[in-house]
């Protein structure tokens, strides 16, 4: 968090290997993989394994779009910040409120999908319940897809 909010430029290390360089921006939108989307980002980045197929991403009984030029098809890992998962009711993604953290400005929520959680960002006057069952969606041009093997960023090549 110190390094993000105090440099200019800087560099995620994994078992002493610099894995990522960039801006505190390049490295928060477009993680190399799915090593530096968890390390970033309080909470991290959600990170889910569905299929992408015809601009959708398949996660179990639903689907949600992806932007147009989503890198990858097939068995792919899908990542969002929880700022760009939306609540909203008629939304094609359901999960149950797992946990509530109030953090003073906002919320954090962790859903339950079943076979994975989500942490969600939401204004501080939203009014949810543990264990209440919600829809969501997410902004679709927020997506990373990362290789289901590898964890490689699909879009960074």
């Amino acid at each position: 968090v110190e390094a993000m909010s105090m440099g200019d430029k800087i560099g995620v290390l994994r078992q002493g290997r610099l894995v990522q360089v960039g801006t505190p921006a390049d490295i928060y939108d477009r993680p190399r993989n799915t090593f530096v989307a968890r390390s970033v980002g309080s909470p991290p980045m959600n990170l889910i394994d569905g299929r992408l197929a015809g601009g959708m991403a398949e996660l179990g009984t639903f689907r949600l779009p992806v932007a147009a030029n989503a890198a990858g098809s097939g068995d792919v890992t899908f990542g969002v910040r929880p700022e760009n998962v939306i609540l909203a009711p008629g939304a094609p993604g359901e999960a149950r409120i797992f946990d509530i953290e109030d953090q003073g400005v906002v919320k954090i929520l962790v859903m339950d999908m079943g076979d994975a959680r989500l942490h969600v960002t939401v204004p501080a006057g939203t009014k949810v319940q543990r264990d209440e069952l919600v829809r969501f969606g997410w902004k679709p041009d927020r997506v990373v897809t990362f290789d289901a093997a590898t964890g490689a960023n699909l879009a960074l090549g």
